[in-house]
């Protein structure tokens, strides 16, 4: 989507103010029962490098599973504007976003101008997903912060490994979790994802273990399909 007549490269900016706010004073309401705003949210820095990624990769189309409070989903959003594409697209996953959440990550993504951009799905990812791929949809790159079951990680991240194109990025949340990184390192062992070197290096890390918050892996620049009898365990 071009920008509005008359924004004069103000579009982004609109949406880095409002992702400011949501860091500095957190969201304009906390929902009883809902997670803590400060335990789910991506930090400040790292959504600042999830941008900085995607701008980089001059992406037009990006998947995004989780929404919460949607700091993370304002990064990608100016990421988006700030990347150039004419029809810029926004696939918001999250089942939870009215029943736990309220709404409030939705609301702020059209606070900030994001409705013409941004399209929100309430239903589990691994379900919607597959008609995703089998749609033959296909995106730039991917942002993780679902569940974090090793089978429902394993299920979104199958189903990405075709949405998104070959070269492009799946940026992974809570990576220091054994479940998650456990989902990832099939896909690292058996089929061709690297972790980007020097991407979100200096994010937020487990102070204990020294494991990152969150990892970008860039895809094989074909989607590869390994014979079953080259399986390698990957734990």
């Amino acid at each position: 989507m071009a920008q509005p007549e008359g924004a004069a490269g103000g579009w982004p900016e609109q949406v880095a103010a409002v992702r400011r706010e949501l860091a500095g004073h957190g969201p304009p309401r906390s929902p009883g029962g809902a997670p803590d705003f400060a335990t789910v949210t991506l930090p400040e820095r790292d959504c600042d490098q999830v941008r900085d990624i995607l701008v980089d990769e001059r992406a037009g189309t990006v998947v995004e599973i989780g929404l919460a409070y949607a700091g993370s989903a304002l990064a990608i959003g100016e990421a988006l504007l700030r990347a150039g594409s004419r029809t810029p697209r926004h696939v918001v996953i999250d089942p939870f976003q009215y029943t736990v959440y309220d709404g409030v990550g939705w609301e702020l993504l059209l606070s900030a101008g994001l409705d013409g951009v941004a399209e929100l799905v309430t239903e589990p990812s691994q379900r919607f997903l597959a008609r995703l791929a089998g749609a033959g949809f296909a995106a730039d790159a991917a942002f993780v912060d679902g569940s974090h079951h090793f089978h429902n990680v394993f299920v979104d991240l199958h189903f990405l490994s075709e949405i998104v194109r070959p070269g492009g990025i799946v940026l992974l949340d809570d990576v220091w979790w054994p479940s998650v990184a456990a989902a990832a390192a099939y896909f690292e062992t058996n089929l061709g994802w690297r972790p980007v070197p020097g991407a979100l290096a200096g994010g937020t890390a487990d102070p204990s273990t020294g494991r990152p918050r969150t990892r970008a892996y860039r895809l094989p620049s074909a989607h590869p399909a390994p014979d079953f009898r080259e399986f390698r365990p990957f734990c």
